[in-house]
């Protein structure tokens, strides 16, 4: 797992396509009683202009009972979320799956540690996928 501490991205390899790993996500965020607000598909966009891009898929989900008290704590936060997992393929083809780490967003917006632990499922859901 790579971290950019400066841009608060966490990156981790993934062993299944993107699209698989997208599937498996989206199966967790069901069986969580998490809420997928959208699912990007940013390679299918490019395709249906004549460009190329590798497999790009951002999923964007939460909770509202979650992302409410982040965001009544700290309004900027709000730009963050709901949270999102962008699961993508490198140049070798090798799916790799990235999300803004937890402290990150809890430095970024000056947030309570005792309120992030409730997005800390981004983490989980992440090592999931990369299984």
């Amino acid at each position: 797992m790579t971290s950019h501490s400066h841009s608060g991205v966490v990156t981790a390899p993934g062993k299944h396509p993107v699209e698989q790993t997208v599937e498996k996500i989206e199966q967790a965020l069901r069986s969580k009683g998490l809420k997928l607000f959208a699912a990007i598909d940013h390679s299918g966009e490019a395709e249906q202009v004549g460009l190329h891009l590798r497999p790009t898929k951002l999923l964007i989900f939460g909770s509202a009972m979650a992302g409410t008290a982040l965001m009544a704590a700290s309004p900027t936060s709000a730009i963050d979320l709901p949270l999102k997992i962008l699961i993508w393929a490198d140049d070798e083809g090798t799916t790799q799956i990235s999300y803004n780490s937890t402290a990150y967003l809890e430095a970024r917006h000056n947030l309570p540690q005792e309120l992030t632990r409730k997005i800390a499922a981004v983490e989980w859901l992440v090592a999931m996928a990369a299984e």
